[in-house]
């Protein structure tokens, strides 16, 4: 059966690198599966799982966002933050998710949101155009 290459990165380590059959990735727009011979693709995931299967062997990762790229037989997931399925705390992946809705009920929403945004935006170009620029 054909196959082709999968890397799966997260910012503290190297999770996969090998020979796979398919991949199902949880991208933002939809779920989908790559398999061999697939169009070229750059998509944004959402967290979920990324199933990495190679024959009878299938591997499971869970991934909070990041990105998936397939070209030329390799598919590389960059995440920005992944651990393999059994390493998951899921009491701590619970506290982390509670935390999260915390912040969301104390975020501004709307039109408040987008005003906090280019206030922030205004502020930072304004910083940048004063700092001291350097003659070469």
């Amino acid at each position: 059966m054909p196959d082709f290459h999968l890397s799966l990165v997260s910012p503290e380590k190297l999770l996969f690198a090998g020979q796979v059959v398919q991949v199902d990735v949880p991208g933002l727009e939809g779920d989908f599966g790559v398999l061999p011979g697939h169009a070229p693709i750059v998509a944004v995931l959402r967290p979920g799982i990324v199933t990495a299967i190679a024959g009878a062997n299938r591997e499971k990762f869970v991934v909070f966002g990041g990105l998936a790229e397939f070209a030329d037989a390799e598919l590389t997931i960059l995440a920005d933050s992944a651990a393999a399925f059994e390493e998951v705390d899921l009491a701590e992946l619970r506290t982390r998710i509670e935390e999260m809705e915390r912040d969301l009920a104390t975020t501004p929403a709307g039109d408040e949101l987008d005003r906090a945004v280019e206030r922030l935006d205004h502020y930072k170009s304004i910083h940048t155009n004063l700092a001291p620029t350097t003659a070469f």
